[in-house]
């Protein structure tokens, strides 16, 4: 599989920066946004396989990108970074579709392993929904003609027919 793609969703440049570096150095690609129209703007252009996205940014907030991201049917893991250590922010994040929430200020060790932990679980997602076997229907039924193929039986409304 490639690298992993992570997309950073947050307003402080530095910190932006600085989570790139970190996880640049552990092989990952890195793209990053401002807010959360910009990081929409990313996700709609490129394939993510992770975000990190900030709760408190200007023009579009966390929670708000996270509930469009779910709504487009975007289904990789969201960790959710925030000043704010209540228990109702990390509820609410986590209820509207986060997948980790993670307090300012952190150890780059503990966000790179949250990092590893949410794509380890993730990727196996992937490859398990890979290598599923499409489900083949043998129950067709068309007006008041049923098929089954299984049995090789069909019924015209209800009553067996040879």
């Amino acid at each position: 599989m490639d690298k992993n793609h992570i997309l950073i969703v947050e307003d402080d440049a530095d910190i932006r920066s600085g989570i790139e570096i970190y996880l640049k150095n552990q092989g990952y690609d890195v793209s990053q946004a401002g807010d959360g129209i910009e990081g929409l703007a990313v996700i709609e252009k490129e394939e993510i396989d992770l975000a990190i996205v900030d709760i408190m940014m200007p023009r579009m907030d966390g929670i708000t990108m996270m509930m469009k991201v779910r709504e487009k049917g975007y289904d990789f893991p969201v960790i959710m970074l925030s000043a704010k250590s209540e228990e109702v922010d990390k509820i609410m994040g986590l209820n509207m579709g986060a997948d980790d929430y993670i307090t300012k200020p952190f150890t780059p060790l503990e966000l790179l392993a949250r990092v590893n932990s949410q794509l380890r679980r993730y990727n196996r997602y992937r490859e398990a929904i890979a290598s599923a076997e499409p489900v083949k229907d043998t129950y067709h039924v068309l007006g008041g003609i049923e098929l089954n193929e299984e049995t090789v039986e069909v019924f015209v409304d209800g009553a067996p027919v040879r």
